[in-house]
C-alpha cells in the first residue's frame, strides 16, 4: 500500500470540500447544502470531480450556491469556534473518510454514502467546532455512524 488516495476518495474529498465550503459562506448546515444539490448533482460533482479540480474551489462553490438558490442561512458554527478554527479541509477530510467507509462497507454508490453521512445523526456533532468529534480518529467516527450517536469511551 502506497498511503495514496484512490482516484475515488480523492473525487469524494473535492465534493465535501465543496459542500463545506457552501455552508461556511451561506452559514447553512452540511446536511442542508446536501439536500439542496440533490443526489444527482453529487452524482455529477463525484463523477467530474477532476473536471472541477481545475477551477478554483470558490468559484466552483459560487455556480453551485446560484445555481440551487442557496441562501443565508443561521448556523455560523465557524464563527462560534472557540478554539482553533478546522479549515475546509480538514472537516471535508472526516466526511470524505466517513462516506468512504459507508459506500465500501455498505457497497452504496459515493452520492449515495456522501448524503449517509452528512444525514447520519453524528454530522451535528461533527459540525460543532467546539467539540471534538471532527478529529477523532476515523474508526471511532465510523463506529458512531453505525451506533447513530457517538459512543461512549
Amino acid at each position: 500500500m502506497t498511503g495514496r488516495e484512490s482516484k475515488l476518495e480523492n473525487d469524494m474529498f473535492f465534493v465535501c470540500s465543496l459542500i463545506e465550503h457552501i455552508g461556511r459562506g451561506t452559514k447553512n448546515r452540511r446536511v442542508d447544502v446536501v439536500r439542496q444539490l440533490g443526489e444527482k448533482e453529487i452524482e455529477r460533482l463525484v463523477e467530474l470531480a477532476d473536471v472541477f479540480h481545475c477551477e478554483p474551489l470558490e468559484n466552483t462553490a459560487g455556480d453551485l450556491t446560484e445555481k440551487y438558490g442557496i441562501t443565508v442561512g443561521a448556523f455560523d458554527n465557524a464563527g462560534e469556534c472557540e478554539y482553533n478554527l478546522p479549515t475546509v479541509f480538514d472537516i471535508a477530510k472526516v466526511y470524505k473518510r466517513l462516506a468512504f467507509s459507508v459506500a465500501k462497507t455498505r457497497g452504496m454508490p459515493p452520492a449515495a454514502a456522501l448524503i449517509a453521512a452528512y444525514s447520519s445523526p453524528i454530522s451535528g456533532k461533527i459540525d460543532d467546532y467546539n467539540s471534538s468529534m471532527y478529529f477523532e480518529n476515523p474508526r471511532y467516527i465510523y463506529e458512531s455512524y453505525i451506533a447513530g450517536e457517538p459512543l461512549k469511551e
